[in-house]
């Protein structure tokens, strides 16, 4: 039986005292109850290094269905202190639903909204931008990255239109394939970005290895993309209890204990894990509260899990 969120939040805990204590590598240190921030190189911008994710959990609302839990997911993440939403017009409906949560609470000014452009040539492109406006409801994006490498050299073109026109504010690119990470390697030294969005987790390390450290040295933000992996470090530690020695970071719950490793990493400016009921804001942004990882805490944490 594989572990639900729900199955490891009972079985490790919620609750967790917010204290900014030890900071992360590059980051702004808060105030006790606030998130720890980090830049955006190009700009110096600070954001939450913890944001939400809409991949599966926003891509269909059925007819009637209640929308109240996202809602309330919304509200409880702006409420909180978090601000990076992302989402992508192959996330089925999420663009439209997030578009009109952002409307119904009235929260889009505090928001920085992500989103993707993925397709096959310019023309496709243009109108797919144009939709992402509509559906989300606003006249300026943050963030549009072009997805998966998809007509690359265009998009990215027509991006820095954009964001000269002062539609978006931020030009960047994404993947979640290690079979892509060669040719999102040469795209990274070839082209100048803000942001790239990379797949990373505790059990998932290899854009570590080559592509966070390539960002940094480029002067671009990495968001993390599949922080919990695919699902195996919850089914991993299915009925296990923390490590005793987690308290040390101040974590009290799995999904801490994934999300601190990541952003504690220097290269990296914020992880968005997919939430989608407001008890999963509750957990996750804890994550980006209290203490950080130092190297050697992150190589216990790798071994840790390395041995499950």
């Amino acid at each position: 039986m594989h572990a639900t969120r729900r199955t490891i939040l009972a079985l490790s805990g919620a609750g967790l005292a917010a204290t900014a204590l030890p900071r992360a590598a590059g980051a702004q240190q808060p105030a006790a109850g606030t998130l720890i921030r980090k830049p955006i190189p190009s700009s110096g911008e600070m954001i939450p290094v913890v944001g939400l994710g809409s991949a599966r959990r926003y891509e269909e609302v059925k007819p009637g269905e209640d929308v109240a839990p996202l809602r309330d997911t919304f509200r409880r993440f702006q409420e909180l202190g978090g601000t990076v939403v992302d989402t992508a017009p192959s996330y089925g409906q999420a663009e439209a639903i997030m578009g009109g949560l952002m409307d119904d609470l009235k929260i889009r000014p505090s928001l920085f909204v992500c989103t993707k452009v993925g397709v096959d040539n310019i023309e496709q492109g243009r109108a797919q931008i144009d939709a992402s406006f509509r559906n989300l409801r606003t006249d300026r994006i943050d963030l549009i990255a072009v997805h998966n490498l998809r007509d690359i050299t265009n998009e990215l073109a027509y991006l820095r239109e954009l964001k000269q026109g002062g539609r978006i504010r931020y030009v960047g690119a994404t993947t979640s394939f290690d079979r892509q990470y060669e040719a999102f390697e040469a795209m990274m030294r070839r082209e100048q970005l803000d942001s790239i969005q990379i797949d990373y987790a505790l059990d998932n390390r290899n854009a570590a290895e080559r592509i966070i450290p390539l960002a940094r040295e480029r002067g671009m933000a990495v968001f993390i993309n599949l922080p919990f992996g695919r699902g195996s470090v919850f089914r991993a530690t299915q009925g296990k209890p923390l490590p005793e020695w987690a308290a040390e970071i101040d974590v009290t719950s799995w999904a801490q204990f994934m999300l601190k490793y990541l952003v504690s990493h220097e290269g990296v400016t914020c992880a968005i894990p997919g939430m989608a009921q407001a008890r999963y804001v509750d957990d996750n942004l804890k994550a980006a509260q209290g203490r950080m990882p130092d190297a050697a805490m992150r190589r216990r944490m790798e071994q840790y899990v390395d041995g499950l």
